[in-house]
């Protein structure tokens, strides 16, 4: 039988860096592997974040209709692009880009889920259990083994999930605030919002 694996333990390692200059200042990117499966994790780093307490971070779940096809059903390209503004501003910070595509169910499951929102009247959560999966599937193990790869000690989490904060905590990083990363309600992406407050306990 294999060893219980300690919540502190090493799971991914850096696979390539470069600067990155962007509208929203310059930074440098990382990717990672990961151990656990085949997917390539990203840290987008500005300053020096070794050895530092109280790093701003973001972590930003993969969304490829949001983030790059601007889908107004959800907030992720706004919550992406408040990030790296709010990181890009700040002297050291950090953007993890996970690749958890539709809350970790993958795009394949995801745009069945959309559909079943439009079919059948589902929210995001009803739908993603019709599908047979929970109604969020992420990990955010990942992020804290990202975190330790990076030296950094403590956190500010821009969030709006509790989830994410209880996560870091049980994988051993240090949460000592949550700052809030709210987006405005548009037509579409309402419901959705409102789905996150009331049934995913997200503080908006």
């Amino acid at each position: 039988m294999e060893p219980e694996r300690s919540p502190l333990a090493a799971r991914v390692r850096v696979e390539a860096s470069a600067d990155l200059p962007t509208r929203f200042g310059d930074f440098r990117v990382l990717v990672f592997s990961d151990d656990h499966d085949d997917r390539e994790n990203l840290a987008i780093v500005r300053g020096d974040v070794w050895g530092a307490d109280d790093v701003p971070v973001r972590l930003h779940s993969e969304c490829l209709t949001g983030d790059a096809f601007g889908s107004l059903r959800c907030d992720c390209r706004d919550q992406l692009e408040l990030g790296l503004a709010y990181v890009g501003a700040q002297p050291r910070g950090i953007v993890l880009y996970l690749r958890q595509e539709g809350r970790g169910i993958g795009l394949t499951n995801k745009i069945r889920a959309y559909a079943l929102q439009q079919e059948h009247g589902l929210d995001t959560v009803d739908a993603n259990l019709a599908l047979g999966f929970r109604d969020d599937e992420r990990d955010y193990g990942v992020a804290a083994s990202i975190l330790r790869t990076l030296g950094v000690r403590s956190v500010r989490l821009l969030t709006n999930n509790p989830d994410k904060a209880r996560q870091l905590i049980a994988h051993g990083m240090n949460v000592v605030e949550r700052v809030p990363h709210a987006i405005p309600p548009g037509v579409h992406n309402r419901a959705y919002l409102e789905t996150k407050a009331r049934r995913s306990g997200h503080q908006l």
